[in-house]
C-alpha cells in the first residue's frame, strides 16, 4: 500500500491566540469544508476545543454520493502550536492530519501535513492518482478560499497545497 502526503500552508492575519480558537473546535470544520461532501459530526462532545484522546465521529458523502462512516482521535495537544488527528475506522488505510499554528508578524502560518493511504494495494495507488488526491487537492484549496473570506486575505499570498 502506497503511502501519499499533502501539505498546506496559508497565512492568516489573525492571532495565533484566535486562530486557535478556531481551528480547535471540531463543529468549526463544517463551516470550511465544501457542501458536497455532506460533512457532518455526529460524536457528542465534552467542551469545546479539542483535547488530547477525543473521538470524533462523522458520516461524510466524499465521492459519488456514497456515505462513509469516519472515526478520528485527537492523539496530541500543545495548545496554540499543533494538534494532530488519527482515523481509527474509516475509508483511509492511514490518516495521520497535523495543524500547526506558528506566529509571523501580521499573523499566524497555519500548515496542515496530511500522511494517508488508500487500501487496495496497486489498485489504490490507481484510485488515488485518479480521484482520491485530486479531491483531497480541492478540499484544501476550498478551504483556504474559505478561510481569507472569513479572516481576510494575507497580501500576495497564493494558495499553497502540494501533493507528494
Amino acid at each position: 500500500m502506497a503511502h501519499h502526503s499533502i501539505k498546506a500552508v496559508q497565512r492568516i492575519p489573525i492571532s495565533v491566540d484566535e486562530a486557535w480558537r478556531f481551528f480547535s473546535v471540531p463543529e468549526n470544520l463544517v463551516r470550511i469544508t465544501p457542501a458536497d461532501f455532506s460533512f457532518q459530526i455526529i460524536s457528542h462532545h465534552h467542551g469545546g476545543q479539542i483535547y488530547q484522546g477525543q473521538i470524533i465521529e462523522y458520516n461524510v458523502r466524499p465521492l459519488w454520493n456514497i456515505p462513509w462512516y469516519w472515526m478520528t482521535e485527537i492523539t496530541h495537544v500543545q495548545p496554540q502550536q499543533y494538534f494532530v488527528d488519527e482515523q481509527r475506522y474509516g475509508p483511509f488505510g492511514i490518516w495521520h492530519h497535523q495543524h500547526h499554528f506558528a506566529p509571523v508578524d501580521g499573523g499566524v502560518e497555519m500548515t496542515d501535513i496530511v500522511h494517508y493511504s488508500v487500501p487496495g494495494w496497486w489498485f489504490g495507488s490507481l484510485v488515488n492518482k485518479l480521484v482520491v488526491g485530486k479531491k483531497l487537492e480541492a478540499l484544501f484549496r476550498y478551504r483556504f478560499g474559505e478561510i481569507e473570506k472569513m479572516f481576510g486575505k494575507w497580501e500576495g499570498q497564493s494558495c499553497n497545497v502540494k501533493m507528494y
